[in-house]
């Protein structure tokens, strides 16, 4: 029985960076796609509070966390969504490893952006309910879990990795 040769199986291709490089791209622009609903809703939600009655009751830190909010939401649209625009002007330029690493930075920060509008979104909402020592409690809670789900994680293991032979990473 003989095998048929598949040039993907092929160890000396030099096509092979450029096809991870590629996949690699794709994968973070589907993530994106993931991301980006989420982020549009809080900022469409964010845009709607100053035209509303009660805006004008929030207290001076409740106005601060909403700027906060709506600045950090309106940031990570723009890093989050700058991989997709530079992907589409630049694709067949054939630098996908700039691309990747650009786009990989980009999406770091936006999440980080994304984060500080859900902490001052959710410490924005909580302090109109419930005033106070709850709605900052509640705020830090959520910000030391998203640092340690989003972050953390991923930085300790790239840590605990770079410890083992062998154990090089790509990027």
């Amino acid at each position: 029985m003989t095998q048929a040769h598949d040039d993907d199986d092929d160890d000396d291709d030099p096509r092979d960076g450029e096809r991870d490089d590629h996949e690699e791209l794709i994968e973070l622009l589907n993530e994106l796609r993931v991301v980006l609903p989420g982020v549009q809703v809080l900022f469409a939600f964010l845009l709607t509070i100053p035209f509303t009655g009660r805006f004008a009751q929030l207290t001076a830190v409740q106005e601060w966390a909403f700027t906060v909010a709506f600045l950090s939401a309106a940031v990570a649209l723009v890093l989050l969504m700058t991989p997709s625009a530079y992907h589409r002007m630049r694709f067949r330029a054939g630098d996908e490893e700039w691309m990747l690493r650009l786009s990989n930075r980009l999406t770091l920060a936006g999440l980080a952006c994304v984060a500080v509008a859900l902490v001052a979104s959710v410490y924005l909402v909580t302090d109109v309910v419930r005033s106070g020592p709850v709605a900052i409690g509640i705020a830090a809670v959520l910000a030391i879990a998203m640092v340690w789900l989003w972050f953390g994680l991923a930085t300790v293991r790239i840590m605990r990795e770079r410890g083992r032979p062998g154990s090089g990473r790509r990027r």
